[in-house]
């Protein structure tokens, strides 16, 4: 499976999914991995969350009774997809490393 370079909303709302969250969780874990250079507006999470749900790289949990919050957690896809980036990441940085060094 061919998978696209992930934008780093995208990779850090499903890194921030490696542990099912609410909307309201997700925007503090992507905002606190990313060091503060990703926060999330609300309507552009749920966007992003709808557009993950339709590939299949997340779902919603089932609400509890009485509940408004919506977990979402990482399908089996969405942590393949992770870990792809997550490889073709590590393989820019080491690539960038072997040039940089020989200056």
């Amino acid at each position: 499976m061919d998978h696209p370079a992930l934008t780093e909303t995208t990779y850090y709302i499903l890194l921030s999914l490696y542990h099912p969250r609410h909307g309201y969780g997700i925007m503090q874990e992507t905002q606190q991995l990313s060091g503060g250079r990703v926060r999330l507006a609300a309507g552009t999470l749920y966007g992003a969350l709808n557009a993950l749900c339709e590939k299949g790289w997340i779902s919603p949990l089932p609400m509890e009774s009485g509940s408004r919050k919506k977990e979402y957690q990482l399908t089996a896809e969405g942590l393949a997809v992770l870990k792809h980036e997550l490889a073709r990441l590590q393989q820019l940085v080491a690539n960038g490393e072997s040039i940089l060094k020989e200056e």
